[in-house]
């Protein structure tokens, strides 16, 4: 049987959105993502992070950079007993400044390329997943994934909850 998933946006939601935050010291945690965080798993949610990472193709950092901090972080979550199942990221957009990462990718929020990967590569079942995220780009196209949309400088209006407290009763 497919296991539910907990979708997490990484900037924005789990840390402080600092403007292209690559390195350890970039990163301040959001007040309550290791308690919501902790809620999720003791429901049986798996936890995926789905981060779009355009600084990539921007040449601003490499993918070297984001696996790295995406290891550092998964220990700073261990520490505190719990365990994200994978992180998925996607280095690519429209308006890159390094050819390489030029383009379209399905794996770009709101597309759902990230999504699918993990729900083939950890067997989960979409349809009864949450994606929490903090801008409109983040209700990932893909019918039957539900989506939690935190108020942001991103998301002033159209939002689904203020602040990460309010998610845990939506689960």
């Amino acid at each position: 049987m497919s296991a539910r998933a907990l979708f997490i946006d990484r900037d924005g939601v789990i840390n402080e959105d600092t403007g292209y935050p690559h390195k350890p010291e970039h990163i301040v945690f959001r007040p309550g993502i290791f308690d919501l965080c902790a809620s999720a798993r003791l429901k049986g949610y798996v936890l995926v992070v789905v981060t779009n990472q355009a600084g990539v193709g921007k040449g601003r950092f490499t993918e070297d950079d984001v696996r790295s901090l995406h290891a550092w972080m998964q220990e700073e979550f261990r520490r505190r007993g719990i365990e994200i199942a994978a992180f998925y990221y996607c280095p690519h957009h429209v308006n890159a400044t390094l050819p390489e990462y030029r383009m379209a990718c399905e794996d770009r929020k709101p597309r759902p390329g990230m999504i699918l990967k993990a729900a083939r590569d950890l067997d989960l079942d979409v349809s009864t997943s949450v994606m929490i995220g903090d801008k409109h780009s983040d209700r990932i196209e893909l019918p039957g994934l539900k989506s939690i949309i935190i108020r942001s400088r991103y998301a002033e209006t159209g939002y689904d909850v203020e602040a990460l407290s309010q998610i845990e009763a939506l689960l």
